[in-house]
């Protein structure tokens, strides 16, 4: 059985061979609607008719071929009109593809993409019933084809027919996505991609300030991609979307309530319409029926011009619309050939016949359909008589594209053929279909209008648009005003320009509608975006302190430079008010009469004891020392001068080291006075010589010496790291303080120290003397002094660095003064009491011993001493220190 079948196969196979190889078509062959033979036919894509009639299949036969709601499409139309026009025009040229007649297969897809792959399937094989496997593939087929009108149709017919290198160019599909020539490589268009339309849309947008819109998209390739674009766009431009619904005319009741209730409970008052005219149509119907109005609608090229939708019911909601049209375009004679309608009866009778019926209400005799009471159509009715969308030439720019896409192909064949004066008509040898879509790609010309046509690599035209304003006329009409363009090969801050025209808007308003989520931030305050909601929603915050935002709607607020502080409005840096202890103020006054008070009485009880210097008093305590303190305490009060006044860079060394080094003097002298006191107590006992051993000259050296270890101090401070002037900016934002940076802190610290040191050391010798006799109770006064001085400068220490900027230096002035008054006070005060006293009394004292024997005196002494008391001297010049602080605190407040 094996070998009998494989006999069998073989003999097959060889009958096979000796017949020729054929190819069969399914399905009844598709009949072009205008037709017309010629060297080269042109094949071309149209909707005649919108819709189809819906069959459901019992899938018990062969299925029924698509058949067409009646009723021409009269836009479809006249994009055939155009194209037979082109055709004509080529024809009768002498200089375009002399000695060769184009022809034409024209197919009506009633909007259906199955149809239209079949017929563009239908051009390229040539719609035979059968066909032989031939060498030369594109034997019967179309070199190109004109069409299809929308983008979705387009994609489909692109997708099937790209292997074959057939190309399509449309004159209406502008979605971006056919200019990926990966999936649509043979696809070229007269129109610009919608890549640019969505740009310039957005660009527009972002020129009249609105930042928060709606949008309104057709549900299919057209606007889903086109709006993706804007939204893209748009949101590199700081424009966001409230909402972005889809629509299509078929949608249910159910979907369009459900984009009514959006846009009635939105706040933005723009709609970007991105519609297809069909679409708008049936939406502002829906819109008139809820009344809403008021809107702002901003649209495209397929509804912003079209007549049909400025007329259509409902066209008051669009009211001061503005959009992008296809720029205005002239062809010379396709109006006059469009309304010459009968020359078509001899290409397509039954098209003919259709057009003739819908555009007069009549029927021919022999096309009668039962239960239609319409007149009978004689043929010679007159066109100019009757007024409809026929006659309508506002989609003259379309048509110019239908034109410029017929002699695109035309000039391409004019150079793969090689015309010259006259072309050779032996064409169908020669493979055309495998070279006119990369010659195509190429073309460059001018029509005869002077328009230039080219394609760039994605098979995309110039993009150039008008842009219209709606606006009314006095019959109640509309007017598509043209008030700009905009020019995608322009640089970008040039390519949208509006003239400067009074446009009207949205209820006839001539004023800018605002639409914005938040207001505009002023200047001094920023952007600071609402949780949960988009960018464009923000609240304005005001700038912080030393912060300023010089421009509205600022993101950020940009901080002063540190020597400037922020006004009060937030938008301009001011300069700093500087800060520093001066003459002229209150406190610096105060301050600057107690110091030269202080060197006036010091002065005083210098004179007083010179005036007296033979007195034994005067004699008893040491006259040199008691000169040399005075001396010291002297330069004390001054030397608190330094530190008031604008710091320099002497003053700032002057202030600390003439501080530290008359503050050592003054205590070296005290702690010299101290020790006397205490040599004199030992001197007394029987034997002992300690006083020649500690005399004046042994005295002095002790005062020199503690006062170089001083100097010492200083000088290796200022030669290591002295004090300088400093702009302290941290302790108070809008205020600069000027004062003295210490360099070194342990120069500094190593100052205080020191003189802490000596104080500490001469308080405790003058501890230990205080119980000494009478006649040497000089040792109380010297304690008591050094006890006020060590009070002054511990609390001086916690003040001062809790103190900010001049504050500071005021107390540290007033720890100098309080504590060279103590010493003044309790050293000499007394002193001069009696000096005072005994001399007014006239009673002279020859000898110390006399003058402490003497009861009179005696009682004097012990009331001065009484005023003396430590408990009494510590608590006044503590509370006086607390005061002054307590004075400073209240100031600073201030």
């Amino acid at each position: 059985i094996t070998f009998l079948l494989n006999k069998w196969l073989l003999l097959v196979a060889s009958f096979s061979k000796s017949e020729e190889r054929a190819c069969s078509l399914m399905g009844e062959p598709e009949e072009p609607q205008l037709f017309k033979t010629g060297d080269i036919i042109l094949g071309g894509i149209f909707s005649f008719h919108s819709s189809w009639r819906t069959v459901e299949s019992s899938y018990m036969h062969r299925p029924l071929p698509l058949q067409c709601i009646r009723y021409l499409n009269f836009r479809a139309f006249q994009f055939a009109q155009s194209m037979l026009f082109a055709i004509e025009e080529i024809n009768n040229s002498t200089d375009l593809l002399p000695g060769i007649k184009l022809g034409y297969k024209m197919y009506d897809v009633c909007g259906s993409l199955a149809r239209a792959v079949r017929v563009a399937l239908s051009l390229i094989n040539g719609n035979e019933e059968t066909a032989t496997m031939s060498e030369e593939p594109c034997s019967g087929s179309v070199p190109a084809i004109i069409g299809v009108t929308s983008s979705s149709p387009c994609m489909a017919v692109s997708t099937v027919i790209g292997p074959f290198h057939t190309p399509m160019v449309s004159h209406f599909a502008t979605c971006a996505c056919l200019s990926n020539k990966v999936k649509y490589p043979s696809f070229l268009r007269t129109i610009p991609s919608d890549y640019y339309q969505s740009r310039a849309l957005a660009q527009m947008v972002k020129h009249f300030g609105w930042t928060w819109v709606g949008a309104i998209r057709t549900n299919d390739d057209y606007g889903n991609n086109g709006m993706a674009t804007f939204i893209e766009i748009a949101t590199q431009l700081g424009i966001c979307l409230e909402y972005s619904l889809p629509f299509f005319r078929t949608d249910s009741p159910e979907q369009k309530q459900k984009i009514i209730d959006t846009i009635k409970g939105s706040s933005s008052k723009v709609i970007i319409g991105f519609l297809s005219h069909m679409d708008m149509d049936v939406l502002i119907e829906e819109f008139a029926h809820h009344n809403l109005t008021g809107f702002q609608w901003i649209g495209t090229e397929s509804w912003i011009s079209d007549s049909q939708t400025a007329i259509a019911k409902g066209n008051y909601i669009l009211e001061g619309s503005i959009g992008l049209a296809i720029r205005k375009a002239h062809v010379t004679g396709l109006r006059e050939f469009m309304l010459d309608v009968k020359p078509l009866n001899f290409s397509g009778n039954k098209l003919f016949t259709e057009f003739w019926e819908t555009a007069f209400g009549c029927i021919f005799h022999h096309n009668k359909q039962t239960g239609e009471n319409l007149e009978q159509c004689t043929g010679f009715e007159d066109l100019t008589e009757i007024k409809n969308s026929f006659h309508d030439m506002s989609l003259m720019p379309i048509f110019n594209n239908v034109y410029k896409a017929v002699y695109a192909v035309a000039h391409t064949l004019h150079q793969i053929l090689g015309c010259g004066d006259m072309c050779s008509n032996t064409i169908a040898s020669d493979p055309i279909c495998h070279q006119i879509l990369q010659h195509l790609k190429k073309i460059r010309f001018k029509t005869k209008e002077g328009e230039e046509v080219y394609f760039n690599e994605n098979g995309d035209p110039a993009a150039k648009y008008d842009i219209i304003n709606w606006q009314p006329k006095k019959d109640g009409s509309v007017e598509f005003v043209t008030i700009g363009l905009y020019d995608a090969s322009l640089p970008e801050d040039k390519q949208l320009h509006l003239d400067n025209l009074t446009l009207t808007w949205a209820n006839n308003s001539k004023q800018v509608p605002i639409s914005v989520c938040s207001g505009t931030c002023t200047l001094g305050t920023r952007k600071v975006l609402q949780k949960g909601k988009p960018v464009c929603c923000y609240d304005c915050i005001p700038c912080a302190e030393g912060e300023v935002s010089n421009t509205t709607d600022s993101i950020t607020c940009v901080k002063c430079h540190p020597e400037f502080w922020s006004n009060e409005r937030r938008d301009e840096c001011e300069k700093k008010e500087t800060e520093f202890l001066s003459y002229t103020e209150i406190m610096g006054t105060i301050l600057t009469v107690s110091s030269l008070l202080g060197a006036c009485l010091t002065a005083t009880v210098a004179f007083i004891f010179f005036r007296h210097r033979n007195t034994p008093i005067v004699k008893a305590n040491n006259s040199e020392l008691s000169f040399l303190l005075l001396f010291s305490l002297t330069l004390c009060f001054l030397c608190s001068l330094t530190f008031i006044g604008r710091p320099s860079d002497w003053s700032c060394m002057l202030r600390h080291t003439a501080f530290g080094i008359t503050f050592v003097l003054c205590i070296s002298c005290v702690l010299g006075k101290t020790l006397a006191v205490l040599m004199a107590f030992k001197a007394t006992l029987p034997g002992s010589n300690l006083m020649k051993w500690f005399g004046p000259r042994r005295q002095r050296i002790v005062v020199l010496a503690f006062t170089f270890i001083q100097v010492v101090i200083c000088i290796v401070w200022l030669i290591a790291n002295p004090p300088y002037p400093f702009k302290n900016l941290r302790h108070f934002k809008d205020k600069i303080i000027l004062e003295c940076a210490l360099g070194s802190p342990i120069g500094f610290w190593a100052v205080l120290g020191y003189i802490g040191l000596l104080a500490l050391l001469c308080f405790i010798l003058a501890f230990l003397a205080r119980k000494l006799p009478d006649n040497f109770n000089e040792a109380k006064f010297i304690t008591f002094s050094m006890l006020i001085f060590c009070a002054v400068w511990m609390t001086f220490i916690p003040a001062y660095v809790s103190s900010p900027g001049k504050f500071s230096v005021a107390v540290e002035i007033f720890a100098i003064l309080a504590s060279s008054f103590g010493l003044l006070f309790c050293i000499f005060i007394p002193k001069c009491y009696i000096i005072l006293r005994v001399s007014f009394a006239k009673v002279y004292i020859h000898s110390p011993k006399n003058m402490f024997s003497n009861k009179d005196f005696s009682i004097h002494q012990r009331n001065i001493c009484s005023l003396c008391h430590p408990s009494l001297l510590v608590c006044y010049f503590l509370s006086l220190f607390q005061s002054a602080i307590s004075i400073i605190s209240i100031i600073d407040h201030m």
